[in-house]
């Protein structure tokens, strides 16, 4: 791993950045007229979260953002990435707009402004009203075209303050753990019958791109979770199997959005795209950034017996792990090569920005001051790794820690905490970790460091 102190250099002008998303953060899930969602459906199921935990009040912040505000504000980020749930602004998907959740959002967005950070907001973070999966979901095609009116009441409320956006929020994982698996909401497990997910979720991107252009926008995309794909053998059955984990997990959205076309899936035994006449044009066109969340590498060997699917996921040999053990394992060279891999593939690759990156690890439910020396580690090498991208010729404009704050993690309820913040769920009392400094003190370093090289330049 990189050492802390070797401090990379990054170009005049690239911006840094913080996250959080809104069902991991606001709590108030009967507030205002919210209507149901995937995960609040998911959340009912027995079992399905590790903990038995709710999500509610969480971090408790859509009835108090501005402590996250001010403590986005302290880091001196440019950037606070949020997200906005479908859900608030229409209770059942469809139809008019909620007026009480739309004026939380547009009141979140001054008080970013009135800290001088600009607002980034992600119009889908997985939260998907349960009316809109009840008529199919993602299966769905015309999922596509209720996203796009979703997406012009936000954008009719809040384009007028709000010129950069972020769409879908890892469409993979929807796709591979939402509906493949099951993992995740809406706990579907149709294996490769996901796949039709994977070209209706690109459409509602590109169709939502439109109407975000159309109401203003300067700047839109979507942000991929990416990974980075290794055989566990050097085999050919690995290899061929590590090919095709990286088709469904990183090339089946990466292609049509940067060359307008599907990587080929019949050659894999997959079944072609749902696509339609003008779709892959429509999708193609509707990115001015790529953005790539990225938290390890995935290593696959091809199984054995009577599996129904050809790979298998495996430990990563020879790396430390975060929090979540063998299945996150860490390696930062692994973003760096990401990088200039998709790079290669894509040589007119547009601007690109690290949407999230970030690591649990084992903490305290109540604290003080957490020393979260594996956090900063983590953190570092992966900045390094981006700058040594850069470095290569990859277009990085960005950079995001995943997260703000300790949160709700999904299936996995309060058991991992991904915060440079601590928060004492019981009390909502927000405690900044050594990590919250650290970033801090790296930004400004690192805009020091900036223009006193455009100094030296000019």
């Amino acid at each position: 791993m990189h050492s802390d102190h070797a401090r990379p250099a990054f170009p005049h002008g690239f911006r840094w950045s913080i996250a959080t998303s809104a069902f991991q953060i606001e709590g108030s899930r009967d507030a205002d007229g919210r209507g149901r969602t995937i995960w609040d459906d998911f959340i009912d199921v027995p079992g399905a979260v590790k903990d038995g935990s709710t999500a509610d009040p969480s971090c408790d912040s859509y009835r108090r953002p501005e402590p996250d505000v001010a403590l986005a504000a302290g880091l001196g980020v440019d950037n606070y990435r949020f997200s906005i749930q479908w859900a608030r602004v229409q209770p059942d998907g469809s139809g008019r707009a909620n007026r009480a959740g739309l004026d939380h959002y547009s009141r979140f967005v001054d008080v970013l402004l009135e800290a001088g950070v600009a607002p980034f907001p992600t119009l889908y973070h997985w939260e998907m009203p349960s009316a809109v999966e009840a008529d199919g979901g993602w299966l769905n095609r015309d999922t596509a075209e209720r996203f796009a009116d979703y997406t012009a009441l936000v954008a009719e409320r809040l384009g007028d303050r709000v010129p950069q956006w972020y769409t879908l929020n890892e469409p993979a994982m929807t796709t591979l753990q939402g509906y493949a698996t099951g993992a995740l909401a809406p706990g579907k497990q149709l294996l490769f019958g996901a796949l039709p997910t994977v070209h209706h979720q690109l459409l509602a991107h590109a169709r939502a791109a439109e109407v975000l252009k159309d109401n203003g926008a300067r700047r839109v995309g979507l942000v991929n979770n990416h990974t980075w794909v290794l055989p566990l053998h050097d085999t050919f059955e690995d290899r061929m199997v590590a090919a095709m984990y990286d088709t469904i997990h990183n090339r089946i959205f990466s292609e049509p959005l940067l060359e307008g076309a599907y990587p080929d899936l019949e050659a894999l035994g997959l079944p072609p795209m749902p696509e339609q006449p003008g779709d892959l044009d429509l999708i193609r066109r509707s990115i001015d950034f790529y953005g790539i969340n990225f938290y390890n590498p995935t290593t696959v060997t091809a199984a054995h017996g009577e599996s129904p699917i050809p790979f298998e996921i495996v430990p990563t040999p020879g790396v430390s792990v975060t929090g979540f053990g063998p299945e996150w394992p860490i390696m930062p060279e692994a973003l760096r090569d990401l990088l200039v891999d998709l790079h290669v593939r894509h040589p007119h690759l547009p601007p690109v920005i690290i949407g999230e990156n970030g690591a649990s690890f084992p903490e305290p439910e109540r604290a003080g001051r957490v020393e979260d020396t594996d956090r900063i580690g983590y953190l570092s090498g992966h900045i390094a790794a981006v700058a040594e991208a850069i470095d290569a010729g990859v277009p990085v404009e960005e950079y995001t820690v995943w997260s703000l704050l300790d949160n709700w993690e999904w299936a996995d309820g309060y058991t991992q905490r991904f915060g440079l913040v601590h928060v004492d769920f019981a009390t909502g009392e927000r405690t900044p970790k050594a990590s919250y400094d650290w970033y801090r003190g790296f930004i400004a370093d690192a805009r020091a460091g900036a223009s006193a090289h455009a100094e030296v330049a000019r």
